[in-house]
């Protein structure tokens, strides 16, 4: 008996077809050869059954029916593509042995297996596992299928979380719409990102600027120029600004130290799928989905890139062959120059920035593959340049620089000096003549940079490196003469707004701000959501009228502000935090590997189902108005922004019961300031959490960076109020260790360490 191979997509199927059964016959939904009939799934084929299909009571929503807890779920299959599965199961019924080659990963178990449960197939099942759809790759593929009993832990995992948020879904979204008489989406992934995008407005709402004044110095030795920036505590005096500019200019000043070290900046990491999304949003305004339909594109229809659902920036050993395959393949196309200077010996299994296999689960990173491009369209032309450019650029040396540091003392003021002198351009020739604001990463490891996302209140000190490409000579031992000095008045900014590429990077790494060191350490290669299902996220929340679109910034609508408010507000916080999802992850990765139950796991995820509907429903309506459009955008925050109070008494604030009360003062800050005497609230700015009331002497500041760690407004909260943390991971002068940290000082805001 032949063979049936189910593809997940038909691309995919006649891709693998002209592999191992070039000579096929195409019968339109399948194609079939001497060994082997193919055919494929238009993804999912089948899906959970809604309410009604257990009762038909649900067909109403009622918020006496719920919770909703099936027994056993059952599976329905999708009426656009019945078809299809009726093609697959005859051809099921004169095959004696099925392959999987669907996607590589979770999902793509999570496709087969329901259609094998569905049709009732017992016939023995390989696993195709594969990365690219290259014949080389499907042909070598073949050659090692494995048994799909290997996967039978992962196919576990990926039933427990489609079952679990159908039941969150389902009675969140249910529990929320009868209870306040307005459509609520309540999801596991979709319900924290919209908090991200709340809890941001919230800062801009609330942010009050401080006018401060810098003072530069221009310095001149023989023929060597340079400016420096005046050293000391932030300045909001202008008359001391004033006065120092005027004490200096024209005096002879001395150099008090000079250090010059020799720094080396490497290539940027390999995409993944989100990093590339960002990258394409911040140089194209590309969103989420529409890098993602372009990179599928490429990849099913163009066959240039490899898998881009991916969620590594890396490679395996067995992968660095293939690149150099993929190099020579690029001779001769436009990108021929750059093939010409790449060197093959930097591209190897020792070098880490490119290979690192424990870096790798189902797929490496994107990369092009051995085919030349047809004819692309202008937008696929783009993002294929990404992916080429950046795969290139890991065959060039790093640049190289000579970073030189100067202290400057003038009339007992000091001014510091960072000039960046450029020796070797090494990889950014891959980049020449191109925008600088290429998304990617700096240092050693190459970590995402990309779009930056201003999340503290505040403005960095322009004391950031002057880049220059002519060497830089200065003598310590001579004097030098301040020839200027000049006094800039600046603000401090409010956080911006997110745009898809700085939200897509908040997502990733949404597991950062748990408190929970083993929580966080689950979600660091997953963040709130997947790499394929980020975009599907963000356009659910335009969708349902969460969000919208003001050019690239996402705005928050009034009815998702109510949607979070009254989410919190009936005491399921959880329900809007990554902490759920770093709890799934985490339990849901030791399902995958045989290490948890299945069965325990959703137990505990139906508790929480029935916790949300019993909290739902001992909440307070909402106010009629609370989801009606606002009349006009809530107030940008420029300069001098909304301090919050007013701008949210405009808004109806829905009533809701809460069981424990939120700090009193304005929304956005994160807590009483524990001064005595006090009477001001804290917030975070750009560095560090201070008062609101600095402008009339209050000294209190925690800073953001404290003890090799970067705090979070959860922690800084749990000082202030409990007056230490949980056991952290902190470094001093002896390495590191576990501590708490505590307020040791609550005038001031100063922390001390307490050892575990």
């Amino acid at each position: 008996m032949k063979t049936l191979v189910i593809a997940e997509k038909p691309d995919m199927g006649r891709n693998i077809a002209a592999v191992i059964e070039p000579k096929a016959v195409n019968k339109r939904s399948y194609l079939e050869g001497e060994r082997f009939v193919i055919t494929w799934a238009i993804g999912h084929l089948i899906g959970l059954a809604e309410p009604d299909h257990y009762d038909e009571k649900y067909k109403k929503w009622r918020l006496q029916d719920l919770p909703i807890i099936p027994g056993d779920f059952r599976l329905l299959p999708n009426p656009r593509t019945k078809d299809q599965l009726s093609v697959i199961k005859e051809l099921a019924g004169r095959c004696g042995e099925l392959v999987n080659a669907c996607d590589a990963g979770r999902e793509g178990q999570h496709i087969f297996s329901l259609i094998k449960e569905y049709l009732r197939l017992n016939q023995p099942v390989k696993r195709l596992w594969i990365s690219d759809l290259t014949p080389e790759t499907i042909r070598k593929g073949f050659e090692q299928l494995k048994d799909d009993t290997e996967y039978l832990n992962l196919t576990i995992a990926a039933r427990s979380r489609s079952e679990a948020d159908w039941l969150i879904g389902m009675n969140g979204s249910r529990a929320f719409t009868t209870k306040h008489g307005e459509l609520l989406s309540v999801g596991r992934v979709q319900t924290p990102v919209l908090a991200l995008i709340y809890d941001r407005q919230l800062q801009i709402e609330s942010f009050d600027s401080l006018k401060y004044y810098e003072v530069y110095g221009t310095f001149a030795q023989d023929s060597t120029v340079y400016r420096g920036m005046w050293q000391g505590e932030r300045m909001t005096d202008p008359e001391r600004a004033e006065k120092i500019a005027a004490k200096v200019k024209g005096a002879t000043a001395q150099v008090e130290s000079y250090e010059v070290k020799e720094t080396k900046e490497y290539p940027w990491k390999l995409y993944d799928l989100t990093l590339l999304q960002r990258d394409a949003n911040g140089k194209f305004g590309f969103s989420a989905k529409k890098t993602l339909d372009i990179a599928q594109a490429l990849y099913e229809k163009h066959k240039v890139i490899s898998y881009p659902r991916t969620n590594s920036n890396y490679v395996t050993e067995q992968n660095i062959p293939e690149m150099h395959r993929v190099l020579g393949s690029l001779r001769g196309s436009e990108y021929d120059a750059l093939v010409q200077g790449a060197n093959r010996n930097l591209v190897h299994t020792g070098n880490r920035n490119v290979c690192n296999p424990s870096k790798v689960e189902d797929h490496h990173a994107i990369m092009p593959t051995f085919k030349k491009p047809g004819t692309l369209s202008p937008e696929e032309k783009k993002l294929y340049d990404l992916i080429v450019r950046r795969f290139l650029s890991h065959y060039y040396p790093p640049a190289e620089y000579k970073v030189h540091t100067v202290m400057t003392v003038v009339e007992e003021e000091r001014f510091k000096t960072t000039i960046k002198e450029k020796l070797s351009d090494g990889w950014k020739v891959v980049y020449a003549g191109q925008a600088s604001d290429n998304a990617g990463g700096k240092g050693k490891g190459g970590g995402k940079k990309g779009d930056k996302d201003d999340a503290g209140a505040g403005t960095e000190r322009e004391d950031e490196a002057e880049e220059i490409e002519t060497p830089f000579v200065l003598d310590a031992g001579l004097p030098a003469a301040c020839t200027d000095a000049e006094v800039k008045a600046k603000e401090t900014q409010p956080p911006k707004h997110y745009t898809e590429g700085t939200l897509l990077k908040a997502m990733e790494s949404a597991g950062k701000q748990i408190e929970d060191e083993e929580l966080r350490d689950a979600m660091k290669d997953s963040g709130l959501g997947t790499p394929a299902t980020r975009a599907a996220t963000i356009e659910r929340l335009k969708q349902v009228g969460y969000i919208d679109m003001q050019g690239k910034k996402l705005m928050i609508s009034r009815k998702g502000r109510t949607a979070i408010e009254l989410i919190r507000g009936a005491g399921v916080e959880l329900l809007a935090s990554p902490e759920m999802t770093g709890h799934w992850e985490r339990r849901l990765t030791e399902i995958s590997r045989g290490q948890a139950s299945a069965e325990k796991f959703m137990e505990n995820v139906k508790r929480f189902a029935v916790q949300i509907v019993e909290r739902v429903r001992g909440q307070r309506q909402a106010a009629k108005d609370a989801f009606a459009a606002e009349t006009k955008p809530a107030a940008a925050a420029k300069g001098k922004a909304a301090t919050g109070s007013s701008t949210r008494a405009k808004r109806a604030v829905p009533a809701a019961t809460e069981k424990k009360p939120a700090p009193e003062g304005p929304s956005g800050t994160i807590a009483s300031c524990p001064r005595p005497g006090c009477s001001g609230h804290i917030f975070m700015g750009r560095k560090g959490y201070g008062c609101s009331e600095y402008k009339t002497g209050c000294k209190f500041v925690i800073w953001k960076e404290s003890f090799g760690r970067t705090l979070t407004d959860a922690q800084v909260r749990t000082i202030i109020e409990k007056g230490k943390t949980a056991k952290l991971k902190v470094k001093d002068e002896s390495g590191e260790f576990e501590a708490r940290l505590v307020l040791a000082d609550p005038a001031t805001g100063e922390l001390k360490l307490e050892r575990a």
